[in-house]
């Protein structure tokens, strides 16, 4: 992975994080960007080699703005990594309110699509590369009560399979890696909120998703890294168009406590 240049959204804690640190520790280059300043501060205090912009994917602008940024810091790119994702609201589709929805799908799949149309030309330029857009287990199976966020991530796969037709003659190779529930600070959250939603606690809600998965596993996010750098690195030369799933076998996202 040495000397290649990769740029990763939404990269400055959780899963994205986790990302960039196995990049990094790769000896490659990373720009990283994030909505968050304070969580950019921090991973750029631990990380000082890779270089950052806050932005919001779901603005145009802010995208220029991160592109700008990268192409200041680094000579062309290798590697971009659609991270970069919210998990919208929890509700029956007739309670979802629209500016949650029009927020979820601005963020998840939309910035994803504003990332890409400006990677493409810098990835020509460099003879081919890789992308990688961060689905879910959720892109694969229908999911109650999580409208805006299955949406988009079943689009984003839909884009994956897309852009590796289009892309492909150019040397640029297109996977999505859905994980999973991931452990860590962001499904804590998720379980919080759901098990409010639900009146119950949140250590059911925990065990319900637990029993979700085959293997009765949460994913650690190096987990998910790992994948990522094995899909961009040059054993998967020759593999594109994939949505590959790293969930210990998730069986169903049903409705399970009704």
């Amino acid at each position: 992975m040495n000397s290649r240049a990769v740029l990763i959204s939404g990269a400055a804690s959780g899963i994205g994080r986790s990302i960039a640190e196995a990049f990094l520790a790769s000896g490659a280059s990373v720009h990283i960007c994030d909505a968050s300043r304070d969580a950019i501060d921090d991973f750029v205090a631990a990380n000082p080699r890779a270089t950052a912009t806050e932005a919001d994917v779901s603005k145009v602008t802010d995208v220029q703005r991160v592109f700008d940024d990268f192409k200041s810091h680094h000579g062309e790119l290798n590697i971009l990594v659609n991270n970069a994702g919210i998990s919208g609201p929890t509700a029956t589709v007739d309670e979802v309110d629209p500016d949650e929805w029009d927020q979820c799908v601005a963020v998840d799949l939309s910035g994803a699509f504003y990332m890409t149309r400006l990677a493409v030309p810098l990835l020509r330029k460099a003879g081919g590369g890789s992308i990688i857009n961060i689905s879910s287990s959720a892109g694969l199976i229908g999911t109650p009560l999580r409208s805006p966020y299955t949406a988009s991530k079943w689009g984003l796969i839909g884009l994956t399979k897309t852009w590796a037709m289009e892309l492909g003659p150019d040397n640029i190779r297109v996977n999505a890696v859905c994980p999973g529930c991931v452990s860590g600070p962001r499904i804590e959250r998720v379980i919080a909120k759901d098990a409010v939603e639900r009146g119950v606690s949140a250590e059911e809600i925990r065990k319900v998703y637990l029993r979700q998965t085959s293997m009765r596993v949460f994913v650690a996010p190096e987990e998910i890294a790992t994948t990522v750098l094995f899909l961009a690195s040059d054993q998967a030369a020759k593999i594109s168009g994939q949505a590959l799933s790293i969930d210990g076998h998730t069986e169903t996202l049903a409705n399970w406590l009704d």
